[in-house]
Parts: C-alpha cells; structure tokens; sequence
C-alpha cells in the first residue's frame, strides 16, 4: 500500500483523536503554502498531510482505513462465483478507499461530468487572544484581525482567466483521485496533477495566479464566554477561509490565553487559594476574611486546623463552560505561617508555649517504627 497515514503525521497507530488533531496542527503550520511561497516541495507535503488527517481525523474513516490496513481482503476483497474461480475483486476495495480519501462519489471509476472543479471546504482558521484573569472569569468582547483569503473577483474563484474555463484533469479524468501501486496493493489518493479538483487551469487569472482567492484581513468582535481558561478554543462557525467552487466555509477558532492570578489557582472548574493562619489562630480556632472573585468573606477556622487542610466556598469560582447556570467552588488551603525570627516577646512566649506543650510528637513515629521491626523478627 501506499506510505502510511500515521507515518505521514508521526503519531503512533494507537494515538488518540486529540494527539492527531495536534500532530497535525503543528505540521499544518510548518508546511502551509502561506508560509513556503514557492516551495513546491513544502505544498506537495502539505496536500499529503492533509490528506493523511482528512482520514484519520474523522473516527469513522479512521476506522474503516485501520480495518482495511489490517485485512484489504475483507468485506469482499475476493469474489466467489459460481463456476469456483476466486479472483481479487481490485474494483470495491479501490471504491472503498477512494471514499476514504475523499474521492468522486458514486463509483470507484467514473469520470466526474465537465470539467467543473470539486466543491472544497474552506480551512479552518486559528488566532490567539490574551485575557487578564478577570476577563477570562467574566467574558468579554475582544477585537480580532485574521489574515484570511477572500474569492477572487476576477475570475470568481475559478482560477482561470476571463473568457476561459477550467479544463477536465487529463491524468484523472477528472475523477480527482488516481491509483498508485499495482495489482493487490494499490490505493487511490488525490490525483497529482490537479491534486484532488479533477480540473486543471491552463490561463491562470491574473489577479490570484489561479488560487481563486486572496489574501486579506478580516475584522471580527469575538464575545469571550464566562468561565474560559487556559487554551479553551471558542469556534465562529463559518468564519475561516471561504470554500472553494462553491463549497462551505471553514471555521475559526480562537485560542484563549490568560494572564495568571496573584491569589487564585485554576484547579479544574474550582479555585484554589492558599491561605496562611498564626500559630494561635490554627491552635485556638479564629475567624478569618478570605478573598472571593467579588469581594471577600468570613471563614470559621476550627480549632487545632492542620497545615493543608481545606475548607470550600460552593459556588463561588468560576462559571462552567459545561453548564452557564452553575460555577466551580473555592477551595482554602490552610498553611502556618511561621516568622523567620522572634522578638525578645515572643521567644519568652513560645518558651512558655513548650513548657505547658512539652509533649513528644514523634513518640509515635518510634514506636511504630518498633512495632513494626518487632512484627519482622517474628515473621
């Protein structure tokens, strides 16, 4: 068969949906014609990774292209027949991959009618914005610039110059796959020539260079929900570049980054905030002020509180992206606060402290630890 798609995009068989979906975005990147001009090299590995991922970054196709890699004989790979003679049915199983690879529909081998290029989805567009804390806690409206491309006006997106039209593909017959390999081994991918319209242009538009398109900027107002955190990705749909030959749009996702908080710490949906208690406050119990998202509130510390432990506010963190009607909690982690040195005052007040607290803590630790030597020496 042809290279392997998970070779294409360096992942493992096994990766998840999400490790392919980053596998490809990074070499999506670093290949895009948009940053290669003129490298052909750098297109044509651009065209195969996206092939690669418009397999493998659907779950049903990938799982189709997994079984027909494990077996390419099943599902009527050989077709019995009456008189007995077993011959490799080579048609479906190129049909079947051909659908794989985004293939002319309707049979494996017909040529498409015309010479009327494929109708392409539009890319989907990426662009980051940075939040303060507070922003990204409370929503907010954020202006955006994306580079974009538009239709040509000139030729309206054919790629040909006026007066003339795209021709039929004469490698694939305007099908826009072709087959590679021979006998049993072969596989259908996007034809090299037109590479996947099933048109060639022989007098380029020259306004776009027959691209059909150009490049701009576009100006958004993109509204933030509440609750947003580090790397959440809100889609405008239909928002990336335009479709070609009448094709959908693509999207555009904008990827939050957001400033960290001095107090809070994201911990999921909830907050965490570490707060410090005196020893006679940790020791006697007290009644504390502690920072909220809107102002702050009281908390009763119970006497003999230990380092680390936490006490919650329900419904005070940040609204969930999962459900706008509820929030997260705050979480208050209790940490001693132990002074770098004492005034005369207060060595006079902890010598007195340890002469009433004169108990050994780590008596316990020992005898365990003999307990635990005794029980050894038994076994």
């Amino acid at each position: 068969m042809a290279e392997d798609l998970y070779s294409v995009l360096g992942v493992d068989k096994k990766a998840s949906q999400d490790e392919i979906k980053k596998a490809y975005r990074k070499l999506a990147r670093r290949y895009h014609p948009d940053r290669n001009p003129g490298d052909k090299a750098a297109e044509a590995r651009f065209k195969e990774i996206s092939a690669a991922y418009d397999v493998l970054g659907d779950a049903d196709k990938r799982k189709e292209y997994d079984r027909q890699r494990a077996n390419p004989f099943a599902g009527g790979g050989f077709a019995g027949g009456a008189g007995g003679g077993g011959g490799f049915d080579a048609g479906s199983f190129s049909d079947i991959l051909s659908n794989l690879f985004g293939g002319g529909g309707g049979g494996g081998g017909r040529p498409r009618g015309g010479a009327t290029p494929r109708a392409e989805r539009g890319r989907d567009l990426e662009a980051s914005v940075q939040l303060t804390f507070q922003q990204a806690v409370d929503g907010t409206q954020v202006a955006l610039t994306v580079p974009t491309s538009t239709m040509c006006t000139t030729c309206h997106g054919t790629g040909a110059r006026p007066g003339t039209a795209p021709k039929v593909c004469p490698r694939c017959q305007g099908r826009g796959v072709e087959q590679q390999g021979q006998g049993l081994f072969s596989i259908t991918q996007p034809c090299s020539q037109c590479g996947g319209s099933g048109a060639i242009i022989e007098e380029a538009c020259p306004t776009c260079h027959g691209s059909g398109s150009l490049r701009k900027s576009k100006k958004y107002k993109v509204n933030i929900p509440p609750g947003v955190r580090e790397g959440s990705r809100v889609r405008l749909a239909g928002k990336g570049e335009p479709g070609r030959n009448g094709g959908p749009p693509g999207d555009l996702y904008v990827v939050t980054h957001v400033d960290p908080s001095p107090i809070f710490k994201r911990k999921g949906d909830n907050l965490e905030v570490e707060v410090p208690l005196t020893i006679p406050e940790a020791l006697r119990g007290a009644e504390i002020e502690v920072p909220t998202l809107t102002g702050t509130k009281r908390l009763r510390v119970k006497p003999g509180t230990k380092p680390g432990t936490v006490q919650r506010l329900r419904g005070e963190g940040p609204p969930k992206l999962s459900d706008k009607k509820s929030r997260g909690d705050i979480h208050y982690r209790f940490v001693l606060d132990v002074p770098d040195s004492l005034t005369r005052e207060q060595e006079k007040a902890v010598e007195q402290l340890s002469k009433v607290m004169n108990g050994n803590p780590r008596a316990k630790l020992f005898a365990q630890a003999g307990a635990g030597a005794s029980s050894g020496k038994a076994a």
